[in-house]
């Protein structure tokens, strides 16, 4: 049994339950914010469960961003990254590193009230990606 196994469960809608598998790529997830790849999400899954696969990995990241309980983040060119934090918020992009962290809004924030959009539009979603140094590369380039 997993140790999350007191934790309501989550509705995935459309008929598909969360399986094995679904909840050990999930749990990846939100074990930590750094908003791996499918690859790294595979090499993690992998530790604890030695036959899953890489496509399974793929269906199960594919059926969880359809069912609206993880985020799929694109970031320019580069494969897509998965995010656990359902919270509106932003990314933030290291052009040195590579690394995506998650950009909160100020308390009180609505990204809806923030941007002006054309007369007559809807808003289905936001996605907000600042491009620069992470803290960690900007202090390497200031160093040199």
């Amino acid at each position: 049994m997993s140790d999350h196994d007191d934790r309501p469960p989550i509705d995935l809608g459309g008929g598909h339950r969360m399986t094995p598998q679904r909840r050990e790529v999930y749990e990846v997830l939100m074990e930590h914010s750094d908003h791996p790849t499918a690859t790294e999400v595979f090499m993690r899954a992998k530790v604890r469960m030695p036959s899953i696969s890489l496509a399974t990995v793929y269906n199960c990241l594919d059926t969880l961003a359809g069912a609206g309980v993880v985020k799929q983040v694109n970031v320019d060119r580069e494969p897509s990254r998965y995010c656990g934090n359902l919270a509106p918020h932003g990314h933030f992009h290291c052009a040195d590193c590579g690394t995506v962290l998650d950009i909160d809004l100020k308390n009180g924030a609505e990204l809806a009230k923030t941007f002006k959009v054309p007369r007559g539009a809807t808003v289905e979603r936001f996605d907000i990606a600042v491009r620069g140094r992470c803290p960690k590369c900007a202090k390497v380039a200031r160093a040199r």
